[in-house]
């Protein structure tokens, strides 16, 4: 029989938070053989990342672990420092959450990717050369589908896909049988991503690794893993084999988790995101694709690399967004989605064309662009960056109110607090971005946007950081305001399936240039780029039609 390499029994970890004991962590038991695979599902808060770190003891010092955490028949609870830290790398390694962050920026790439290499030499206990080294990093490289040449690098040099790339580089580094991947896919886009779980997948078959991956998203987790247990409240709610738990979830925790990631062609969640505030319904007589609110024509937009060459990362687009409609601009990261809507804001000055708002064009400075931008207001990405970590949801949603010297401050942030469904508002105006949830911070954001009464919001992957559930509560939100206020948007995603969940017209962006424009269900259902076929190609889940069709 098979000595499992990783076995969790009755797993209960706890956090000391002032004089008593929060439990993030109850009774957990997990098997996972060599040569396997296993996914972990849940939302944030619900114990996922706690049960990982604490494989290998990665927790910090407020936490208390309680329990069997065998690694090779081995307890990793009862190990010494010595062989703990002999048993980190080299025996089980962690691609963390947030590349990104991950990396040091100062150091290239060819010298982290060493660093456990040298920390961990192999069995003998012999360093290795710099030659070999040199050698080893070259070799884990090419593993990870990067040239050797990248090794000179530094980490802003790379996209989010190379950066995830190194990570897997570095955790593969000392040849581990356990590999944790917490989060490996976020914030990528579909293509990269696809490329990632490709990889992971790759690397188990070929190497006979063992990976535990955790993610949010049980589409990713179904393509990758062959088996998912999901996780609520500290407890595991569900385990079995992927196509089982993702096809017909049992607790009703997996069946939303399933629910806020829409299958592309599945007609139930056309304008319908998973949340349970139902939707006001549409007006008889809409008709939406009037008159264009906010338009591009021929828009071009280019900058120089170190080597003095011009790049086109905008390279003339025609693009309209007209009142009482949803337009998602799609495509990779680099496509040029983000330099098109900082043009459009009037953050950035095109090289040629025109951006117009209501039909006249935007102008490029003073008094006049400042009264546009209260017209068209921008939804950043990440709301724990958009927000000043010292100052109350008042302070942050009555900037603009301020700035555009606007009466009756008070009632305006109040008014806007409650469009953004954070009612009643007094409860939440003294708080602070810490005392909030990711989805009240993105409410937030969304409420400093609202104060001004704009016409247009431009929304920047407003739910890519954000958990299942929340994300139906913000795209429901933003339905919500198209129907009740008639508010224009225009949502910029790399994710199709917010594309067909709550957009009217789709754009598809690829190498500066919109290669494909028309209705959601002309776009996703028949495409006509080779692009777009790609990025649907990517789609973890695949779409209804390949659903149906068996493919």
């Amino acid at each position: 029989m098979t000595t499992p390499l990783l076995q969790l029994t009755d797993l209960n970890v706890t956090y000391a938070v002032g004089e008593s004991d929060v439990p993030a962590v109850r009774g957990v038991g997990l098997t996972l053989d060599p040569g396997a695979t296993l996914g972990v599902a849940g939302e944030s808060g619900s114990g996922k990342s706690t049960v990982a770190m604490s494989v290998l003891r990665l927790l910090p010092r407020t936490a208390k672990i309680t329990g069997e955490i065998l690694l090779d028949g081995e307890d990793v609870t009862t190990m010494k420092w010595g062989r703990l830290r002999a048993v980190r790398w080299a025996e089980a390694s962690v691609v963390f959450q947030g590349a990104m962050h991950a990396l040091n920026p100062v150091r290239r790439i060819g010298e982290q990717i060493a660093e456990p290499l040298r920390l961990h030499p192999p069995a003998g206990g012999k360093a290795l050369t710099d030659a070999e080294v040199d050698a080893r990093v070259a070799e884990l490289l090419g593993q990870v589908d990067l040239p050797p040449g990248r090794a000179g690098a530094y980490p802003h040099e790379l996209s989010g896909g190379q950066k995830q790339r190194v990570m897997i580089a570095m955790a593969l580094a000392c040849s581990p049988r356990l590999i944790i991947a917490d989060e490996p896919t976020t914030a990528l886009d579909v293509i990269v991503q696809a490329q990632v779980l490709a990889l992971l997948s790759r690397l188990v078959a070929e190497q006979h690794i063992g990976l535990i991956m955790i993610s949010h998203d049980l589409s990713v987790l179904a393509a990758t893993c062959e088996r998912i247990a999901v996780m609520y409240d500290g407890q595991i709610v569900e385990e079995g084999p992927s196509a089982e738990v993702m096809g017909s979830p049992k607790h009703e925790h997996t069946r939303a988790l399933a629910a806020a990631f829409p299958t592309v062609g599945d007609p139930v969640s056309r304008f319908a995101p998973a949340t349970s505030s139902p939707l006001p319904p549409e007006p008889e007589d809409r008709a939406p694709g009037g008159e264009p609110l906010l338009a591009a024509e021929n828009l071009r937009v280019s900058f120089r690399d170190r080597t003095g060459k011009r790049i086109n990362a905008v390279a003339g687009v025609d693009l309209t967004v007209s009142r009482d409609e949803i337009v998602a601009l799609v495509g990779q990261s680099g496509s040029g989605k983000t330099t098109l809507a900082r043009t459009l804001l009037g953050l950035q000055k095109p090289d040629s064309g025109v951006v117009r708002y209501a039909g006249h064009p935007v102008p490029t400075g003073g008094a006049g662009l400042k009264a546009y931008r209260r017209q068209v207001q921008l939804v950043l990405q990440d709301p724990t960056s958009a927000l000043n970590p010292a100052h109350t949801v008042y302070e942050a949603v009555a900037e603009g109110p301020r700035i555009h010297k606007l009466a009756d401050e008070r009632d305006v942030v109040h008014r806007a607090l409650e469009a953004a469904e954070l009612r009643p508002a007094e409860k939440y105006a003294d708080r602070l971005p810490h005392q909030l949830s990711g989805g009240q911070r993105q409410r937030v954001v969304i409420a400093g946007a609202l104060a001004l009464e704009p016409s247009v919001v431009v929304a920047d992957e407003p739910v890519a950081s954000l958990d299942a559930s929340v994300r139906g509560e913000i795209l429901a939100l933003l339905l919500r305001l198209r129907r009740e206020l008639g508010l224009a948007a225009l949502v910029i995603t790399h994710d199709l399936g917010l594309a067909w969940n709550i957009a009217d017209r789709v754009a598809v962006m690829y190498r500066g240039e919109l290669v494909e424009t028309g209705t959601v269900e002309q776009v996703l259902l028949d495409p006509r780029h080779e692009y777009t076929k790609s990025l649907l190609a990517a789609l973890p889940g695949g779409t209804a039609q390949h659903r149906t069709l068996g493919t």
